[in-house]
């Protein structure tokens, strides 16, 4: 399995979004990072609103980090990208706060 990035999917909803946007503003600051759109709707297998971070397999132990300082109190999903959607979603990945069901059955 090579892990060629990961994504950190920043969740928030209706009361939680002016917090979120102050997490995804400081991440635009970050020069390792690729900020996504912050949705105000469910997108893909995300069971609520959210915003990706896109970073290469490199940066993880710097985005880590980053993440738990910085998440306001959010749940963020990160996952490994190796190409298999389905196991990147279920196998490779790191929960900081709620652990969430996702919608998996795009994968199938």
């Amino acid at each position: 399995m090579e892990i060629t990035s990961y994504h950190a999917h920043l969740y928030y909803d209706e009361s939680t979004y002016a917090k979120a946007l102050l997490v995804i503003e400081k991440a635009k600051a970050l020069d390792f990072i690729q900020v996504g759109r912050a949705h105000q709707k469910e997108v893909g297998p995300h069971p609520r609103w959210s915003c990706q971070f896109l970073f290469a397999a490199d940066k993880l132990n710097e985005m880590i980090p980053w993440l738990l300082e910085n998440r306001d109190g959010l749940t963020v999903f990160t996952h490994a990208n190796t190409g298999n959607d389905y196991l990147d979603h279920t196998q490779n990945t790191l929960w900081m706060g709620e652990i969430l069901e996702l919608k998996l059955d795009i994968f199938k």
